[in-house]
């Protein structure tokens, strides 16, 4: 789960499983497979970097890399 802040400031937790797309509106939208959509004040930038940290503590996106051939990149 990601723990994000809506617009008015009130902390909620999504399913990051769930996202489907984030986008900037010029607010970050994030939509659900489900149709939902949420406005955060996180960035688009900082949601994306959430969710791949939620997917590489779960095994999610080391699962992915493997499958396709892709070498994972490591930041310093």
């Amino acid at each position: 789960m990601l723990t994000l802040t809506r617009i008015s400031g009130a902390p909620f937790s999504v399913n990051a499983t769930m996202i489907e797309l984030v986008e900037t509106t010029p607010d970050t939208v994030i939509s659900l497979f489900s149709g939902r959509k949420y406005v955060v004040q996180e960035e688009a930038t900082e949601v994306n970097r959430l969710i791949t940290e939620y997917y590489q503590q779960i095994g999610l996106l080391g699962v992915r890399a493997a499958q396709w051939g892709i070498q994972e990149r490591h930041e310093s």
